[in-house]
Order: C-alpha cells, then sequence, then structure tokens
C-alpha cells in the first residue's frame, strides 16, 4: 500500500480540500479515516511523490495537509518497447493494465497487412486506462504510444528488433532484450515474413498457439518480471 497514490493536479499544495467522488472512494471504498496518511502526485511533475494527512474528515468532504513531497520515481529496472500489429482496440485495451504493471516502456502499434481494417485507436482513453493502472501499481511513468504504418517501417527504424513468430527457436536468454515485434491474429503474411527473415525470430515454449494479446503480456513478463 505504500507505493500506491492519487493522481491530483492540486497535489503539492500545503492543503487539499477533497470532495465528490474522490471523497467517497478514499472515505467508503478505501474507509481511510482521520490520521490517515495518501500518497498523491500531480500530472505535471508525476516524479514527485506528495504525502498527505487525513485532518478531518465530514459527511460530504475531507481536509489534508501536506506532511512531505520528495522525487521519488518507480519504474521497472529494464526497458521494453513493443511493436504490435494492431488488433481489434478493445482486445488491446484488456491488457493495458496489465503491460503498465508489467513494466513496459513503449507500446508501438503497426498496421500489417493482416490487421484489422479501420481499427482506431483512442489514445486519450489509453492513456485513462493507463493513468488507473498507475495509481493502483505505484508506478510513475507513463506507456509511450506511437504508431508506424506498416511493419518495413519499423524494422527500417529499430533493426535489432526481436520477432516472435512461429519458428523453432525458443528464445531462452531474454536479458539482451529491448525490442521485439508481435504479430496480429494469424501472423505475419509472407511478403512479411521475407522481410523479417535476416532478423532475430523466436517463440514461446509452449505448444498451444496464443492469441497476440496473451503473446504480447507472456513476452514482457518474460522480460521485464
Amino acid at each position: 500500500m505504500a507505493l500506491i497514490y492519487i493522481l491530483d493536479d492540486e497535489a503539492g499544495k500545503q492543503a487539499l480540500h477533497v470532495k465528490g467522488e474522490l471523497h467517497k472512494y478514499l472515505i467508503k471504498v478505501r474507509r481511510h479515516k482521520e490520521g490517515d496518511e495518501i500518497n498523491f502526485r500531480s500530472r505535471q511533475n508525476i516524479e514527485i511523490l506528495h504525502r498527505y494527512k487525513i485532518e478531518t474528515v465530514e459527511p460530504r468532504s475531507a481536509e489534508l495537509s501536506l506532511i512531505s513531497s520528495d522525487i521519488h520515481e518507480v519504474k521497472s529496472e529494464k526497458s521494453l518497447h513493443i511493436g504490435w500489429c494492431t488488433i481489434d482496440a478493445n482486445s488491446i485495451e484488456k491488457v493495458l493494465p496489465s503491460l503498465c504493471e508489467i513494466g513496459v516502456a513503449r507500446v508501438s502499434f503497426i498496421t500489417c497487412q493482416r490487421s484489422q481494417k479501420n481499427t482506431k485507436l483512442d489514445f486519450k482513453r489509453f492513456q485513462r486506462i493507463i493513468e488507473a493502472s498507475m495509481q493502483q501499481c505505484g508506478r510513475s511513468t507513463y506507456i509511450e504510444f506511437d504508431t508506424y504504418k506498416n511493419v518495413e517501417e519499423f524494422v527500417t527504424k529499430f533493426p535489432d528488433v526481436n520477432v516472435f513468430d512461429f519458428c523453432d527457436e525458443v528464445l531462452e536468454e531474454y536479458s539482451a532484450v529491448k525490442t521485439v515485434l508481435i504479430g496480429c491474429e494469424g501472423g505475419f503474411s509472407l511478403s512479411e515474413r521475407e522481410l523479417l527473415s535476416s532478423l532475430k525470430r523466436f517463440r514461446l515454449n509452449t505448444p498451444m498457439v496464443l492469441r497476440s494479446e496473451s503473446a504480447v503480456v507472456a513476452i514482457a513478463s518474460k522480460i521485464l518480471l
């Protein structure tokens, strides 16, 4: 519980007046009371952890006073960049909290030849999902999101990428892996495989066929945890 926090743009002020949904969450859901201490961060200076004490609790509001403000970053010791061929947005959203908790630093969404057409990625919604996860797990850094128009553009930018694919090579040593490329449902097309043929490819040590989102979480866990 020491690392979790509330994200509030008023964090850092000497006193906080809490009401509405935040009051309900802190007092009714988390059952905080007078004298309890709670962590806050602001979006503007998210690396700073502000610790507050609950001074008074009223039926509809609470008053908090600032105890301390210190730089306290919480992030993975390793950095992992995932190139992910775009799948259904709802499927992506379901695993974003897990990727946040595991410690993924960056996700690049790539339109590959077998990606679902007309998939719209709502990055503002993704950020709201990530923020909810960050508050629950204590992480103080955002996942960076960007897009690439095709696989060729991505591998040109990141030529040292490791490719997750149907192959014989089981990757046993993950410590040096910084960037991975993961296909959508059905894997890569023949022309994409030709493009990727000179790169290091690997699979997980399982006889089961993984959905794209399952593979993303499994690979991130292998590398970062």
